[in-house]
């Protein structure tokens, strides 16, 4: 036999990787609709912000569920159950009558984001062969930018179909979601998590059509080879990877505390208070954003697994440094104002894009042992979502109080992250997650 069906493997990749998709929708979806859902409600400013951010509760709760029940039960179960409730939310969003029953459809969703993002990374690692296993995962971050690229364009189409336009927007999220749902059920259960169960024959036999007998029975015996099955307590974990477990929880904390969200969530905001109106300008100046960072993304996608994450890493937080400089100065620049701000976010947004963007999902799918793997994945994601909350708290009140100022601060963060993966951070690229494994065994 051949060295593996190819077209098998991508396939379940993309499978996987669409609950990324829906990751991007569901986070992206409520920044067009939340104008007219405030106008229907006459909500407050403190309601309208609790409307935003109780999804990022909701993720951190799922992410919380997701890792330790996929460890029991399975990542495939796992994903299905988000796709259901990624129905559930997008129904339910599309009929509330309060704006609670609104709170509690997006709550819902907040849990299938959460549950979505710590899955679908974690089987597309386990599922994908070494040389390529950079490439597949960095497939998750690009669904999540097509996401909202997809979000930012239906939320503009049907913003002019009524009074309801909001309930549409919030409605359309099902049509991705049963396709994910659907597609879930021909894929198969991740390899690794069935031998860690000692089901070695379906196992072999899914590895034989993603690589080939003689790469499959060479993956099996190298897995073998590592005591993948016992049980390990919380001390003994924290006591052979203490490194890898700082350095992970580090590296999610940073990829958001580095300002990206400042961007997502507010990028319309900074840019009407240097000069673009709130007319089309704002609206196409703001959809460049994630049109940059799936361009960029899909060339991080082609550069990761042949330079590596660690010299991506160094690139793009030095890249992302000097960007936001430039926005900073050009808040204080009468003749930079505008267009400087809009190209420093845009070349952050570049650097992000193949650097904070894909590889940290990635890299925490790699560093731990599969025996604990889905519990320490969920760990350091709801590290990554408590300081995203962090950041689309406070920002508001930064911009307003501090203006470009608050890039300074920001680019501090990013010389920060620079030295912490000079120092930090090993190179993974090339090696099989076992080969990664050895320093916990």
């Amino acid at each position: 036999m051949g060295p593996g069906n190819r077209f098998y493997l991508y396939s379940i990749s993309i499978t996987a990787a669409l609950g990324g998709l829906l990751f991007g929708f569901d986070t992206g979806v409520i920044s067009g609709a939340i104008t007219f859902v405030s106008a229907h409600f006459h909500l407050s400013s403190h309601m309208e912000g609790f409307t935003v951010s109780n999804l990022i509760i909701g993720c951190i709760i799922g992410a919380s569920l997701a890792g330790p029940s996929s460890d029991k039960w399975g990542r495939k179960p796992i994903l299905i159950i988000s796709a259901i409730l990624f129905i559930v939310s997008a129904t339910l969003a599309a009929i509330p009558r309060t704006i609670w029953e609104l709170i509690i459809a997006r709550f819902i969703g907040g849990l299938a984001v959460g549950a979505a993002s710590v899955i679908s990374p974690l089987y597309i690692t386990e599922i994908a062969p070494k040389k390529i296993r950079g490439a597949l995962v960095s497939l998750n971050q690009l669904t999540i930018v097509l996401g909202i690229l997809i979000t930012y364009l239906s939320n503009w189409l049907l913003e002019d179909t009524g009074l309801n336009n909001w309930r549409y927007m919030f409605a359309a999220q099902n049509v991705p979601a049963v396709l994910f749902l659907a597609a879930l059920f021909f894929i198969p259960e991740s390899p690794r998590y069935l031998l860690k169960k000692n089901n070695f024959e379906k196992a072999r036999n899914i590895l034989i059509k993603i690589n080939g007998i003689q790469n499959a029975d060479l993956e099996i015996s190298e897995i073998k080879n590592y005591p993948v099955r016992q049980k390990i307590n919380i001390h003994e974990l924290w006591g052979k990877g203490k490194r890898i477990i700082i350095a992970t929880i580090l590296l999610a904390f940073l990829s958001q505390t580095t300002g990206i969200d400042s961007i997502v969530y507010y990028a319309p905001k900074v840019l009407m208070k240097v000069g673009f109106q709130e007319t089309s300008s704002v609206f196409l100046a703001s959809l460049l954003i994630p049109i940059t960072l799936m361009i960029f993304t899909i060339v991080a996608m082609f550069t990761i697994d042949k330079y590596g994450r660690r010299p991506l890493l160094l690139i793009g937080t030095s890249g992302m440094g000097i960007s936001f400089l430039l926005v900073g100065f050009s808040f204080l620049s009468p003749t930079l104002s505008n267009y400087g701000v809009l190209t420093g976010i845009l070349l952050f947004i570049t650097f992000f894009s193949i650097s904070l963007g894909p590889i940290p999902w990635l890299y925490m799918s790699e560093v731990f042992p599969t025996r604990v793997r889905g519990t320490a994945v969920a760990i350091a994601t709801n590290v990554l979502w408590i300081s995203n909350f962090l950041v689309a708290q406070f920002f508001p009140w930064m911009v307003d109080n501090l203006k470009g100022t608050s890039y300074f601060i920001f680019a501090a963060i990013c010389l920060i992250t620079l030295l912490f993966v000079w120092f930090m951070i090993d190179e993974t690229k090339g090696k099989s997650l076992e080969e990664i494994e050895k320093v916990w065994n």
